[in-house]
């Protein structure tokens, strides 16, 4: 059974990750945008790829609970890969809502981020995936 849980852990941290990833790079796309018609559809598919995001980091948080309680305490504290892991996680989250804030931002149209702001800010995801993967892969400590 746990093995169902990690499958589906590892598809939902997929979804997650892609909407950390196109997220960002539609406010580049927006930050560039001057017209309401372009506002308007840069809009609607920000706040689209929002909730599929959300729903994949929802899942991916649930799942990954769900482990951690199957493993139990004992688990937990002979790993100590899985605290710089759940660190990186809450950094991913506070990232997630970092996302959440700017498409609100772009909807009020009081965005002042300029494309290359969001360019930077679009490889941080990266990061997160690197680290966050060697730790579970590897369990270097």
């Amino acid at each position: 059974m746990l093995l169902w849980v990690k499958a589906f852990h590892v598809i939902a941290m997929v979804t997650w990750f892609a909407g950390l990833f196109y997220l960002p790079r539609l406010f580049v796309y927006h930050a560039d945008t001057h017209d309401e018609l372009g506002h308007t559809r840069f809009c609607t598919m920000e706040k689209r790829l929002s909730v599929l995001m959300s729903i994949g980091a929802a899942a991916t948080i649930g799942l990954g609970l769900w482990l951690l309680a199957a493993y139990g305490g004992e688990w937990m504290a002979a790993n100590g890969w899985m605290h710089a892991k759940l660190a990186l996680v809450l950094g991913l989250i506070g990232y997630h809502g970092w996302c959440q804030v700017q498409v609100k931002k772009f909807r009020e149209q009081r965005s002042s981020g300029s494309a290359g702001y969001f360019r930077l800010m679009n490889e941080i995801p990266s990061v997160f995936l690197v680290l966050i993967v060697v730790l579970a892969v590897v369990k270097p400590f």
